[in-house]
């Protein structure tokens, strides 16, 4: 694979912040383990491999099962995710691929059936956020 730029190496003050960044979101309202499948979700359809490889450790370590990360790709099929989760993965998918058709209102009300306004705020922030490391990763073929 062709070496590229090291962001951060190169801008380690932005790093700093991105950083700062993860360690605010670690304090929201989700659990670590919602938190993780959103991570994962969003870098599947990224296809980072280095946020894939990041994220599924800490799901395990987080306590979440083998056969819940496997089958993550195919959430809306699987009998293995719970409202919960299958709405925070729809909007996930939706902000994720927002130029499609952004957060469509039903998943929206869906999310408001299950979370206050915080905690939708706090899932938009964690899907952004995974967003744009997956954009580092990929775009800088970042190795793990």
């Amino acid at each position: 694979m062709e070496k590229r730029i090291n962001i951060k190496n190169l801008e380690p003050a932005s790093y700093k912040i991105l950083i700062e960044m993860e360690n605010y979101l670690a304090k929201s309202d989700l659990s670590l383990q919602l938190r993780e499948l959103i991570k994962i979700r969003a870098s599947q359809i990224n296809k980072c491999a280095y946020c894939l490889n990041m994220h599924t450790i800490d799901a395990r370590n987080a306590g979440e099962s083998e056969q819940k990360i496997y089958a993550l790709s195919a959430w809306k099929d699987s009998p293995l995710f719970s409202d919960v989760e299958k709405t925070v993965l729809a909007i996930t998918e939706e902000v994720t691929l927002i130029s499609k058709q952004g957060l469509k209102n039903t998943t929206y009300k869906k999310a408001k059936k299950h979370f206050n306004d915080k905690q939708i705020a706090q899932i938009i922030l964690i899907i952004g956020q995974i967003n744009f490391w997956n954009r580092i990763a990929v775009s800088t073929k970042l190795e793990y």
